[in-house]
């Protein structure tokens, strides 16, 4: 989501120095005005001590000694900020909970809110709605799985996991998605599974499903085969998750699931992508702050979402595509979650259904 901010930096006549860990490297390659300044992540993050001040030295002695004019740590988490404690910079920014100016502010997108912080605006500024920004396609490699004639829907029903944390409360019951499998497969249309190598563990829930007609590709792509894999694709189907991120820079067209995070900030901002957000009705969403999530043991917002309800905006969508037409972003609001319930003010007359008193 920083890449389109960080482009508008780029084109005002800044060069870009990007710290990244290796994982994204690969991805960051693919935009040859971005100069990736690799850091072993997984050490400084969850290293020993000896591992993390080594890692973090060694990333010291690279940025020591540069100049800058704005150095941006795009997170809340303070930790971050030691990263670039030795980096001299006109400006430094890093997000923040208290001061306005750094805030993401509600019902904007990431992006514009990244573009508005890089770029100094004033919050005032309407969002520009900076549309995702897609690599070169001579730099992607070629596809690892061969185009069938048949439509190709792929999910990915793990993910909502990082180096700091497991958010599992962003993630759309993985029964769901073995019931959406089993529907699309019914229709004919081509299931293909996708995650990184963390999220084997949701494997065994697909086993009853023919693994000829369901491909399962959990663990076993790069970043760049996977948008290659997705840029060929019809429809990705997932939760707030990174390959909802990844989609968002291919052509794929995106249908994203979302409950205690809010679409608005998240969605890509093209055409052809759409939100499912579960929960209407529920005071608590949306309950994620940046870092955490508000304490809760059912997820329910996101487990009301359900099958049936996924599955008929992917045959829209498909149907759409299918008819040369990509709708702008939009989000579809289940039904409100919330009861209807009578109560009496003192001396309201109670009406029935012809609005006479009782």
């Amino acid at each position: 989501m920083a890449i389109p901010a960080v482009r508008q930096l780029h084109e005002t006549g800044h060069t870009v120095d990007w710290v990244c860990g290796p994982v994204v490297l690969p991805l960051l390659q693919l935009y040859p005005w971005i100069n990736p300044i690799l850091a072993d992540d997984r050490a400084i993050l969850k290293g020993s001590t000896t591992e993390r001040m080594r890692a973090i030295a060694a990333l010291w002695r690279t940025l020591a000694g540069q100049h800058y004019d704005v150095a941006a740590t795009l997170y809340f988490d303070v930790r971050y900020r030691l990263l670039a404690l030795p980096v001299r910079a006109r400006r430094k920014l890093m997000l923040s909970h208290t001061e306005r100016s750094l805030r993401l502010l509600p019902g904007r997108h990431h992006t514009d809110e990244y573009a508005r912080m890089l770029l100094g605006r004033p919050d005032e500024v309407n969002p520009t709605q900076l549309a995702p920004v897609e690599p070169a396609q001579d730099l992607l490699p070629s596809t690892p799985l061969p185009r069938s004639l048949r439509t190709r829907v792929m999910l990915a029903p793990a993910g909502a996991r990082n180096l700091m944390s497991d958010d599992a409360l962003r993630r759309w019951p993985a029964e769901h998605y073995v019931a959406l499998a089993q529907s699309l497969l019914r229709r004919g249309i081509e299931v293909v599974l996708i995650g990184g190598p963390e999220d084997t563990w949701v494997q065994p829930l697909f086993a009853s499903i023919d693994p000829v007609a369901c491909i399962d590709l959990i663990g076993k792509l790069s970043l760049p085969e996977t948008l290659a894999l997705l840029d060929k694709a019809d429809l990705l189907v997932t939760h707030d998750t990174g390959p909802l991120h990844l989609a968002g820079i291919t052509r794929v067209s995106v249908l994203g699931l979302f409950g205690p995070t809010d679409p608005r900030g998240r969605l890509p901002q093209r055409a052809g992508t759409a939100a499912i957000w579960g929960g209407e009705g529920f005071a608590c969403r949306p309950c994620y702050d940046g870092r955490s999530f508000a304490p809760c043991p059912a997820n329910e917002c996101l487990g009301r979402v359900s099958p049936a309800l996924v599955l008929a905006e992917a045959i829209k969508m498909l149907d759409e595509r299918a008819q040369g037409f990509l709708a702008p972003p939009r989000i579809v609001t289940p039904q409100s979650t919330v009861a209807p319930h009578t109560f009496t003010l003192p001396g309201a007359a109670i009406l029935n259904s012809t609005g006479r008193p009782k």
